[in-house]
């Protein structure tokens, strides 16, 4: 357990919040020196909200506005609000269906981080499992990278790899990059808030225990 204070973190998701309870598991019990101060979704029924309060975690429905895949002016803005008002240091990603740019990255500049379900920058998009299994790869696995202003284009700060197998179909691929991701992305919430991840460039460097 670090004597260091606990980053602030948010998690903000769309879904089920899989990827949202590992990392709430992982600052539970010291293995990320953080705590999750609120968590956002754009979904009013997303399973991340229960997975929040059963926690007691804070959380809200902050409504997307009027696009498809990303949100609007005001939503943004309301977004930047919440997650300045719990004081947050990092904002992670967990299943969040909108893409963000513009005035939220400039708030929290290279403090963005997402989890895509194949080794970037291979397969960046919707379904990508899909996309791996369609091409034919042999390997695929699971990518946690900072968020820049294009789709799954920013730095890679961690990766797994699985294999594909011959009876693979999209549903066990799919599960086996999931396991994969629940194990990465509480280890890349400890070394960013701990400082173990320096960026040098388009390129990460790890930088002690």
């Amino acid at each position: 357990m670090s004597d260091l204070p606990k980053a602030k973190i948010a998690v903000l998701g769309s879904l089920s919040g899989s990827n949202f309870a590992g990392i709430a598991d992982a600052c539970s019990s010291g293995d990320a020196n953080a705590e999750i101060v609120l968590v956002i979704t754009d979904v009013e029924s997303a399973g991340i909200r229960k997975a929040a309060m059963d926690r007691g975690i804070p959380e809200r429905f902050i409504p997307p506005g009027s696009f498809r895949t990303k949100l609007d002016d005001d939503a943004e803005a309301a977004y930047i609000n919440a997650l300045k008002q719990a004081q947050v240091e990092w904002v992670f990603l967990a299943g969040f269906m909108r893409v963000l740019k513009g005035e939220f990255l400039k708030a929290f500049q290279d403090r963005v981080v997402n989890i895509h379900p194949s080794l970037l920058p291979s397969f960046p998009g919707l379904r990508a499992w899909e996309q791996a299994l369609d091409y034919g790869v042999k390997v695929s696995g699971c990518t946690v990278h900072l968020v820049d202003q294009g789709v799954d284009t920013g730095p890679i700060l961690g990766q797994r790899t699985v294999p594909v197998l011959d009876d693979d179909d999209a549903d066990s691929l799919y599960e086996r990059i999931r396991e994969q991701e629940h194990e990465l992305y509480p280890e890349i919430v400890q070394a960013l808030v701990s400082g173990r991840i320096q960026l040098r460039g388009r390129r990460t460097a790890a930088i002690g225990s």
